[in-house]
């Protein structure tokens, strides 16, 4: 789901103490879980407000997907550099900066005057999210070093990781119909203010030793280049797929991409060690995850506007109207846990990317008239299910076997994938949606019938895309993944929300 984060165990090795558990941990759980709660929820939160945003800001149909992709295209693309620089720098004091900053940045978008000046609000609380989360995953590896205390830690950490998304779909629809949708980002200046207060007396300083050289040409060149490739998906919706602009901006988005392997590859510190990916099925699992988060989290955005600008649903009610999917995630993620040791990984997530296809697929039927109870209610819930069979195994894939050093690295491209996908995919069916959309009134006298029929057949084609991206990920699935059952640990699934 939008804003899905992936947590393991002592997969960053934050360099834990052997010493007296801290005193005040289980308080100091509450600031970060806080904390965890603000940056998943800000993911999704904005999805039922952006109707409202458009339509104050007079942001274009091309340009709106610049509010969600400019939030996961910074978080995702800084994500591994905020890992390293709560390593190094210190794991509190980055904490601290990040919520600072992130509330800054939100006090920004809450105070917007123009399109312009929410994006990049929206790509400040990214930044700053970036610093938040990592340094957050090994604050908690630091404090909880006893196993059991450990497991019951992550399970807090996990649950609101799963609960995030919909309560970021709850509040967003609340803060929306009775307030206004500027309080949906101002919300964070006062939780953040809060956690800030209680974090700076109880949660305790770390960091790790040793050399601290950190790869920010690596970090720069790899978020310029899906910027880059992002742009050129927007520009494409403007001017067509062989304009000169659209070109240029997708050819420098791979070039940098490929600037960024080579960096890589030659650096003494990379930001993305390459021999993560190339385990096969490692690989694969990214692979998998990057395909998931771009069908997906596209899919979200229409399916908002379709509930409020066509069937005209309350903020409040399309809130309520998505969170069968987040239902559907949360029974699969149980039942795939238990069966994972008996099945294995991939049969669950071939298994799970076909369901939620399917629930993709049933969306694209939609009319403008769509019974909720009898056709929106079980595509979600079959959609949602699709994507629980499919995180629980990926995420373990993705960690099963990662050597100590790698285990934070692993841990975090996980996640990035995850926000990355979601970008590029959100700003692949806007245009493909907005391409859509002008088809359809070619021809066809400018009447408000023929606009809502219009906007319904562009989301109906988006939600394809969104089918065909999840039945690619299968596919990659399919033939990358060769994991045998036994590989995979029963005691150390990854949560997924």
């Amino acid at each position: 789901m939008p804003g899905t984060t992936s947590t393991a165990p002592g997969a960053p090795n934050a360099g834990a103490s052997t010493g007296a558990p801290h005193p005040r941990r289980w308080i100091a759980l509450a600031v970060i879980a806080v904390s965890q709660l603000m940056v998943v929820l800000d993911a999704t939160i904005v999805n039922i407000a952006l109707p409202q945003a458009q339509a104050d800001l007079g942001i274009t149909d091309a340009n709106r997907q610049w509010v969600i992709t400019a939030y996961t295209l910074a978080f995702g693309g800084l994500l591994l550099l905020g890992g390293r620089i709560a390593d190094y720098w210190g794991r509190k004091r980055t904490f601290i900066v990040g919520m600072t900053g992130f509330a800054l940045a939100s006090a920004l978008g809450g105070l917007a005057t123009t399109g312009e000046m929410l994006f990049a609000a929206r790509a400040l609380q990214g930044a700053f999210g970036a610093l938040l989360a990592p340094a957050a995953l090994a604050l908690l590896t630091v404090l909880f070093t006893e196993t059991t205390e450990r497991a019951k830690a992550f399970a807090v950490y996990g649950a609101i990781a799963g609960g995030g998304s919909a309560v970021g779909l709850l509040l967003g629809g609340v803060l929306t119909e009775y307030a206004d949708w500027r309080w949906c980002l101002l919300v964070n200046i006062p939780v953040a203010a809060i956690a800030i207060a209680f974090a700076l007396p109880l949660v305790p300083e770390s960091r790790a030793h040793g050399n601290t050289r950190y790869d920010v040409p690596g970090a720069i060149v790899v978020t310029a280049g899906l910027v880059s490739l992002v742009y050129g998906f927007t520009k494409a919706a403007e001017d067509g797929w062989d304009a000169t602009a659209t070109l240029g901006f997708i050819a420098a988005g791979v070039v940098l991409l490929a600037a960024f392997v080579v960096i890589e590859l030659r650096s003494s510190h990379p930001l993305l060690p390459l021999r993560i990916l190339l385990d096969r099925n490692r690989g694969g699992a990214f692979l998998t995850s990057t395909l998931i988060g771009a069908g997906l989290f596209g899919a979200f955005l229409f399916l908002t506007f379709y509930f409020q600008v066509v069937l005209q649903y309350k903020p409040l009610e399309a809130g309520l109207a998505s969170l069968p999917v987040t239902v559907g995630v949360l029974i699969a993620a149980g039942g795939a846990s238990q069966l994972m040791p008996r099945l294995g990984a991939k049969p669950l997530m071939v298994a799970g990317a076909a369901l939620a296809a399917v629930g993709m697929l049933v969306l694209t039927q939609i009319d403008v008239d769509t019974p909720f109870l009898t056709h929106l209610l079980p595509a979600q819930v079959v959609l949602g299910l699709g994507l629980g069979f499919t995180f629980v195994p990926l995420s373990s894939l993705a960690l099963v076997g990662v050597p100590e050093h790698d285990a934070g690295a692993a841990s975090a491209t996980l996640n990035a994938t995850q926000q990355i996908g979601g970008s590029l995919g959100t700003a692949l069916l806007n245009t493909f949606y907005t391409s859509a959309v002008a088809a359809y009134l070619v021809g066809r006298a400018p009447n408000p019938v023929n606009q809502v029929e219009a906007l319904v057949h562009g989301y109906r084609v988006a939600f394809a895309w969104g089918a065909a991206l999840i039945v690619l990920a299968g596919l990659a699935t399919l033939v990358l993944v060769k994991v045998r059952k036994e590989d995979i640990p029963t005691g150390n699934t990854v949560h997924m929300g």
